[in-house]
């Protein structure tokens, strides 16, 4: 069998225009391969990135000579990995490929919109279509950072960061109608998802409503908000008040158990009034924490346990699976892997610098191993269900 064999000559640049000239065929060969994958899946890419000349046409049309009608098995989650690639191309944004495929976004699948709760459905641009965004916009689509909802709340989230988020919310409170197509509690949602993917210090963190539950495959980078995943999902299935108890011992001081336990105390009810349905329950705890009494014992529980403590705790529970599902804890260095966040950029310090007295150390959990920890970093939580565990 005679097959043709396709030569790519690239001419060596040097000078200013080496790195610009880099950087251009490396989107050529990204977008070669998009179109070479396309046509191993027997689709076609959109009709106008298929004009001569351009990378994506170029990798179909190869991809045609060699496969032929040889084509692999094409699904929904295949046709949105490619569409979703074609997107991040065509926007110059980075596409974490080793984690990010078709296998992965189908884990993504949800029925109802994380921020609005309506279904998802109908065709491309309808205002219930589902679509995948990026939760932190200065990273690209990489695994962990990405969310379904649908088209109106990412259109709603375009430019809005979390405190933006928490201010809309207030407004429309006040205001008692929606602003910009959204109340006050899908506001909440919406910062929260936001916070999920943005690292924040412990104590703002802390003061966030868990307004809604992580969704599958999200990475939290926060301490404080893992541990409100977790302890959250606590109340999901029969036995809680036993997981409850077990985890207070995990607290390192009695005053701590204590501030847990009424804590526990105010979300109690709620999961009690919601009956057994899964998304009534799910809604029900959701909807707890933007109550004030609720966020109220939370906050002094939580502030008071400190940063290093949480996440002590976090990685205990985490152990013994009391999540309910499947938990990935990340360490602080690949929980952002391959999300080609900007290097941090370096200020002046000021002539005269502040001195920061130094907080007292919390003390771990027993049988935990105590860490040094740096402000503001992302915290090992990684929190992500699995389907099927």
């Amino acid at each position: 069998m005679n097959q043709a064999t396709l030569e790519l000559i690239s001419t060596p640049v040097v000078g200013p225009k080496a790195h610009t000239t880099a950087t251009a065929a490396a989107t050529d060969h990204t977008g070669f391969d998009i179109g070479w994958d396309h046509a191993h899946h027997g689709l076609v890419p959109p009709a106008e990135l298929l004009l001569d000349g351009t990378p994506i046409g170029q990798g179909w049309r190869a991809g045609r000579a060699v496969f032929g009608r040889r084509t692999l098995a094409t699904g929904r989650a295949t046709r949105q990995w490619l569409a979703l690639r074609t997107l991040a191309w065509r926007q110059g944004i980075s596409f974490e490929g080793q984690q990010v495929t078709a296998h992965y976004l189908a884990q993504l699948h949800t029925e109802h919109c994380p921020v609005l709760r309506r279904p998802l459905g109908g065709a491309a641009g309808h205002a219930d279509a589902a679509v995948i965004v990026r939760l932190n916009p200065q990273a690209g689509y990489a695994a962990g950072n990405l969310v379904v909802m649908s088209q109106a709340a990412a259109q709603a989230r375009e430019g809005v960061d979390v405190l933006e988020a928490l201010r809309r919310g207030t407004r429309a409170q006040l205001a008692g109608e929606a602003l910009d197509g959204l109340d006050a509690a899908a506001w909440s949602r919406l910062a929260a998802l936001r916070a999920f993917a943005t690292p924040l210090p412990f104590h703002e963190a802390a003061r966030l409503p868990l307004s809604v539950l992580p969704p599958n495959r999200v990475r939290l980078l926060n301490a404080a908000q893992g541990l409100q995943a977790l302890v959250t999902r606590l109340f999901m299935t029969p036995g809680w008040a036993a997981r409850s108890r077990a985890l207070a011992q995990l607290l390192p001081a009695h005053t701590l158990r204590q501030d847990f336990n009424l804590f526990v105390g105010a979300l109690a009810p709620r999961v009690l009034e919601a009956g057994s349905g899964a998304l009534a329950l799910r809604r029900a705890l959701e909807d707890a924490w933007l109550q004030e009494r609720v966020q109220r014992r939370w906050q002094h529980f939580v502030l008071s346990l400190g940063e290093n403590a949480a996440e002590a705790v976090l990685e205990a529970a985490a152990a013994q699976g009391w999540a309910g599902v499947r938990t990935l804890l990340h360490a602080p260095e690949t929980a952002t892997e391959g999300w080609a966040l900007p290097a941090p950029t370096r200020t002046a310090a000021p002539e005269r610098p502040a001195v920061a007295r130094p907080t007292p150390r919390q003390t771990p959990p027993p049988g935990t191993a105590p860490r040094r920890l740096r402000r503001n970093r992302p915290a090992p939580t990684g929190l992500s269900a699995l389907p099927g565990v």
